[in-house]
């Protein structure tokens, strides 16, 4: 397959299924039987097949990137992206107060209502 697939092209579920071809080409690199990864992370066969079809939960896929030394894939997948300190000043000027209720007493002085 071309490695310079348009994503926006394909279905989520082709997008799946390709990270989890990608998967299984990583354990096959590796060397590692199917059973010796689901074995070490706690799951079943199937569920690693449904991982290596696009159908699993995150938790397995980094699992079995853990299990396979490439954890550090998480990084090319969702890069950290840092802030700017002025989009940090920004974001801190737009964070959402605590509403404090008034009292009784700031409410009638509001409406002239006292009575004394």
């Amino acid at each position: 397959m071309n490695n310079q697939k348009n994503l926006y092209a394909m279905t989520d579920s082709a997008i799946a299924k390709e990270l989890g071809r990608r998967l299984e080409q990583m354990r096959l690199e590796a060397n590692k039987p199917q059973k010796a990864i689901a074995d070490e992370l706690g799951i079943s066969e199937g569920t690693y097949r449904h991982a290596i079809n696009g159908k699993a939960k995150l938790e397995v896929i980094i699992g079995i990137l853990r299990v396979l030394g490439k954890l550090e894939n998480v990084d090319s997948f969702l890069p950290e992206l840092p802030f700017s300190p002025i989009e940090l000043l920004k974001l801190e000027g737009k964070k959402r107060q605590r509403a404090t209720r008034q009292s009784v007493v700031d409410v009638k002085q509001a409406e002239g209502d006292i009575d004394w």
